[in-house]
């Protein structure tokens, strides 16, 4: 499209845009039947957009804007780490926040856009029109007066920002053109339906449009500037957005003496109570002060503030900021847990844990099995030779008893190769197994938001589901392997010592037994006590061999059955760090990001400055 090149020279006395203008240089007729052309020839002329689409090119970001890019790119992430743990109902008021962010941002920075906003009788429009300096505004006894939003702009190119706000091209103004519009240049001032209005329509347009403005001037008068439907649903909920707010009593031309200062104090304290900073001694907050729109009486002075807000063209990072620092306030409950030591499973949790399942899979049980076998094979292989012929003995009429009798069954294949786990002890486990994992989740879940508790909660639960399946391969596959020792157990250094004095002490017996014999039959000569020393010493040497290496042996039997524990226990704990515990750390993982997500959001960037009074 073609540039605005030349303009007539009549005044524009009643508020709107001259009827024609020379476009390209041809005329084109704005006042035409056709609405929708005429309209949209109406928009071009107010905004001069031209091929851009009413967007300017933006400038660099100051360090305020710099600030905001970064909160935002951080409540984008917080939204993105979030959509599978929160709801999307939770996350609506952050995804607008971001639309709303990036709607602004894309349109023109060089404009700022306010609001009129009031209840009805309060003379907002009276003061837009003011402002103006042209009857913009219907004004008038009868109420509500305006009935949807109407726009004003002092410069070109804010077709987009207008857009936005669904302002129709007819219900788009421009103001009298005088000397003091230069310094209003940049700024769209729209004067919005009565808030209290009656007609739910026109409070839809308010609610919409104040959403998307950059700052909002409160227009109230001395009679309804307490009104509880302006502070409860208006005031107090935007009491962050301070700083891009002005509240202006209206009408004080009917207060007599000092009675304007009694109630602009009444109203300053009674935003105050709703947590509304007012910028006073030079510190950013609220612009609270008087005037009378009829008389033009303070609207200089709200003309010239509006002036400094305008060229300052920080309007909007403030206002998104703001609508960040409310999104993040809402958020916070479902990312900061008071007093929560920090996202992460404690040593005294795991170990909990990790004793559980070594419990469920026997581990302990497995060790004094391995250690009592380690101190069978060690009698065995110390023992009197007598006691293992006995023992053998033994082990011949195993068969003809109940237990001999299963063993053959087993060996031909008969009866069951194992033994059945009882029912009870299986229950008993998996009750332990699932009591292992409540403990470990509700432990990691201490003191975090409700939302990640729940999903710490949810993946233990889910990684356990196979749990007790797994710790019972476990204990049937390496179980027996642990508690069993293979034909050459680890023997200790003095173990052949032993073997050969315990060889020695029956050598003994064997020799003076002999010695005893051939003296009974005549065939040496008589001397009884050498051969019955030789025989006592050896009967009373063996035994005291065994028993010397069943003490000598404690000491490795333990060391033997706390390494088969050790070994059953590092097995049942890997398979649960596997399942339950590497998921639940990465859950607490994606919080600590999160939680540092949303630390940056919540940081509240780097105020802007003002120099409001």
């Amino acid at each position: 499209m073609t540039a605005l090149t030349d303009r007539t020279d009549d005044r524009w006395d009643d508020g709107f845009i001259a009827r024609s203008r020379r476009v390209g240089g041809i005329d084109v007729d704005l006042d035409t039947d056709d609405g929708d052309e005429g309209d949209d020839a109406l928009v071009r002329a107010v905004s001069g957009a031209g091929s851009d689409g009413g967007k300017a090119p933006s400038p660099p970001l100051s360090p305020e804007g710099q600030a905001l890019r970064t909160r935002l790119e951080a409540l984008r992430q917080l939204v993105g780490l979030s959509r599978t743990r929160l709801d999307g109902k939770t996350l609506a008021e952050a995804g607008r926040v971001l639309d709303e962010a990036a709607a602004r941002r894309g349109l023109s920075p060089q404009h700022t856009v306010v609001a009129i906003a009031g209840a009805t009788g309060s003379g907002k429009s009276t003061l837009f029109n003011s402002l103006a300096g042209v009857q913009i505004s219907e004004t008038g006894l009868r109420r509500p007066t305006t009935a949807a939003p109407i726009a004003c702009s002092w410069s070109d190119g804010a077709a987009g920002l207008l857009d936005r706000l669904e302002i129709p091209g007819r219900l788009r103004r421009r103001p009298r053109e005088t000397s003091e519009n230069g310094a209003l240049r940049g700024m769209v001032l729209v004067d919005l339906p009565d808030l209290d209005s009656a007609v739910g329509a026109h409070r839809d347009h308010v609610d919409r449009v104040l959403a998307l403005v950059d700052a909002v001037v409160w227009v109230v008068d001395p009679e309804k500037y307490a009104d509880a439907v302006l502070h409860e649903r208006y005031l107090r909920p935007l009491a962050g957005h301070a700083e891009v707010t002005f509240v202006v009593l209206n009408q004080v031309d009917r207060l007599p003496g000092e009675s304007a200062d009694l109630v602009l104090d009444d109203l300053r304290r009674l935003l105050d109570d709703d947590g509304i900073a007012l910028g006073e001694h030079d510190e950013p907050g609220a612009t609270v002060l008087g005037l009378s729109a009829l008389t033009g009486e303070g609207v200089g002075e709200l003309r010239d503030l509006l002036a400094q807000f305008t060229q300052e063209k920080g309007a909007a990072t403030r206002r998104i900021s703001a609508d960040v620092d409310r999104a993040a306030m809402r958020l916070r409950p479902l990312y900061v847990a008071d007093g929560h030591p920090g996202p992460e499973i404690g040593e005294a949790a795991r170990a909990e844990f990790e004793d559980r399942l070594a419990e469920a899979v026997g581990a302990y049980a497995a060790g004094l099995a391995a250690e009592r076998a380690w101190r069978r094979n060690a009698g065995k292989a110390c023992g009197t030779p007598w006691l293992r012929l006995w023992r053998w003995y033994e082990s011949r009429r195993a068969p003809r008893t109940l237990a001999g009798l299963a063993a053959l069954a087993v060996i031909g294949g008969r009866g069951p190769a194992t033994a059945q786990t009882p029912v009870e002890e299986e229950v008993t486990a998996r009750q332990r197994v699932e009591q292992a994992v409540r403990t470990v989740a509700d432990a990691a879940a201490d003191g975090l938001p409700d939302a990640w508790a729940q999903a710490v909660r949810e993946t233990a639960v889910r990684g356990a589901e196979q749990l007790p399946e797994s710790l019972d391969e476990i204990a049937v596959t390496l179980g027996p392997a642990v508690t069993v020792p293979s034909a050459k157990p680890p023997r200790p250094a003095w173990w052949p010592a032993a073997v050969l004095a315990q060889a020695a002490m029956t050598l003994l017996q064997i020799y003076g037994g002999l010695w005893l014999v051939g003296q009974i039959v005549g065939v040496l000569e008589p001397r009884l006590m050498p051969p019955v020393l030789l025989m006592v010493a050896g009967i009373v040497g063996g035994p005291l061999v065994e028993w010397t290496c069943s003490i000598a042996a404690r000491g490795p039997a333990r060391r033997y059955g706390q390494d088969a524990e050790r070994r059953l226990r590092q097995a049942a704990a890997g398979c649960g760090r596997a399942r339950v515990l590497e998921p639940v750390a990465a859950e607490l993982l994606r919080y600590r990001e999160v939680r540092e997500q949303y630390a940056t959001v919540a940081a509240g960037g780097t105020k802007l400055s003002t120099t409001r009074q």
